[in-house]
């Protein structure tokens, strides 16, 4: 199986690699992969996701309570179950609740639990190390590397979940020592992927009693992770006790809705709390006070705030990891030489995206005067997502048209699911690199002759002083805006792109800007001072 996955990751790797330098840019640092160019498809279908969403407005209703029972004063956070759906609806709810009474309608008092995660496995590692430390996933492959080498945990590649009966002895032993017997509950965790490796364990320190181990400071915080997460997966269950009250308003025939949450064995939570994704909201729960139906509430504060749909995330280092474990592509050794590569190649750039100010509507019902407020926040800020850049969406575009098969999904997890058979001989691994050679070698061969060089080229408009075309392209090195045509007998004006532009979305107004760089703006004494790219 090994041998069958470098002989097809080099055909793919070396007949591509030359095409691209020919069709797509001159750079002999292009390269394309059986998975590393799946990893581009991903982020490339994500980014035109996010260029394609419109937001959508809505408003938020939230009410802030107070009963008063036995001369003590209580307070109490609750929302409107649904968003209302523009402004003027939300005027009209609150303009309706001036002067309403509030009363308990409901009070529904549910047990729940929360059940710990299973032991890491080499994606859920990168991704809580991620979450948790601030740590890309290649710097989280590094440090456990040296903690195997040093002994302190188990084998750090591997897609299993299971534990072996010693660990899972010894993990009982050790919770039960440092919390308590009720602490205890043994489990065994089976691997979803028919693929996984279940000779090797779960990631799991090699001694349950050693709380702390590692040579550097990140060691040891890894480390501490790893043991964190073993020993909750081996804990209880946390007890909760969900109360989720229903209020009337005299005025309205909607309802208001509070909710909480009190813990009441905490079990596994003693140890370790799971990271919670950028795509699940935290739900804000608490400890609601003692209320029957009938109790009067008077409002201190409601507002209607204007929120707007967010667009789906970009992905980080770890997200992605998590999306290609999903789709069954790759194993847990590439994620990290896969997502290395693709920054290396200039394909995806991992960085820091700065918010823009966005006016928001509120309107507010303090003392029954209602107000209303135009507020200003800060929208659109993103930490360490991966961008594709231009000459990754260009090589995707292309290798999508003329090479799908490669870069399809289902076709990469098959690929995947073979190589494991090739392992426990139900294929013969010459005759499955044959059966995808012969079409792969015929669609080159025809890409190579037909196809025409992609440079990615957008027309934006028209110069306004010399009314030439405007046009976003991909040049030798690297993406930028050009005034006139290669063919004209005057030679055409080139500037580069911006750090924050792409071909995709630049303006006719913003090219125009980068031709006036770089200027002179002033001067400091007998200095110039000029604005330029860089």
């Amino acid at each position: 199986a090994q041998q069958a996955r470098r002989v097809l990751d080099r055909i793919v790797g070396f007949e591509l690699s030359p095409l691209l330098w020919k069709k797509v840019s001159l750079s002999r640092s292009l390269s394309a992969g059986r998975v590393q160019s799946v990893a581009v498809r991903v982020l490339a279908e994500r980014e035109e996701e996010i260029n394609n969403f419109e937001s959508v407005s809505s408003y938020k209703v939230a009410a802030l309570l107070d009963i008063d029972k036995d001369g003590k004063t209580s307070s109490l956070k609750a929302e409107l179950a649904s968003k209302l759906d523009d402004e003027a609806a939300a005027k009209a709810f609150i303009d309706g609740c001036v002067g309403a009474v509030f009363s308990v309608d409901n009070v529904s008092v549910k047990p729940g639990k929360r059940t710990p995660s299973a032991p890491f496995t080499t994606s859920t590692l990168q991704q809580e190390a991620s979450s948790k430390l601030g740590y890309s996933v290649s710097r989280t492959m590094l440090i456990a590397q040296k903690l195997y080498e040093e002994g302190h945990i188990t084998y750090m590649r591997t897609d299993s979940v299971n534990l072996s009966e010693t660990a899972i002895d010894a993990a009982a032993k050790e919770i039960e020592s440092s919390y308590g017997k009720e602490y205890v509950q043994s489990r065994r965790f089976k691997t979803k992927s028919g693929s996984a490796q279940e000779a090797h364990e779960a990631i799991r320190p090699t001694f349950m009693e050693n709380h702390t181990a590692g040579a550097s400071s990140d060691e040891q915080k890894l480390y501490k992770l790893i043991w964190r997460r073993t020993l909750a997966s081996q804990m209880a269950d946390a007890k909760l006790e969900k109360t989720t009250v229903t209020i009337d308003i005299s005025t309205r025939k909607e309802q208001l809705q509070a909710k909480g949450e009190v813990i009441l064995f905490d079990g596994f939570l003693k140890l370790y709390t799971e990271s919670v994704s950028e795509d699940e909201d935290a739900e804000e729960s608490g400890i609601i006070p003692p209320l029957q139906s009938g109790d009067e509430l008077s409002l201190r504060e409601m507002l209607a705030t204007e929120r707007f749909s967010k667009h789906p995330p970009r992905y980080t280092e770890a997200s992605l990891v998590k999306k290609l474990e999903e789709l069954g592509i790759g194993r847990p050794s590439t994620y990290a030489p896969t997502i290395s590569t693709i920054q290396k190649r200039g394909y995806v750039e991992k960085r820091d995206k700065e918010g823009t100010p966005r006016e928001y509507v509120q309107y507010s019902l303090r003392d029954k005067q209602v107000e209303k407020e135009i507020l200003t926040e800060n929208t659109g800020a993103e930490k360490a997502k991966l961008f594709p850049t231009d000459l990754g969406i260009l090589v995707n575009g292309f290798l999508t048209e003329h090479f799908g098969q490669i870069l399809d999904y289902g076709f990469t997890a098959s690929v995947e699911q073979q190589f494991d058979n090739i392992s426990i001989g139900e294929i013969n691994w010459p005759e499955m690199i044959r059966e995808f050679y012969d079409p792969f070698s015929k669609t080159l061969k025809e890409t190579e002759e037909n196809a025409q060089r992609v440079k990615g080229e957008r027309l934006l408009g028209t110069d306004p002083e010399s009314g030439k075309p405007i046009k976003a392209l991909m040049g030798r090195y690297g993406p930028m805006v050009m005034i006139g045509e290669a063919e004209d007998e005057e030679k055409p004006k080139f500037a580069g792109l911006l750090k924050d532009q792409n071909l995709q979305s630049i303006t006719l107004e913003e090219a125009l800007k980068l031709f006036d760089l770089p200027r002179k703006v002033g001067s400091i004494g007998e200095e110039d001072v000029i604005a330029a790219i860089g």
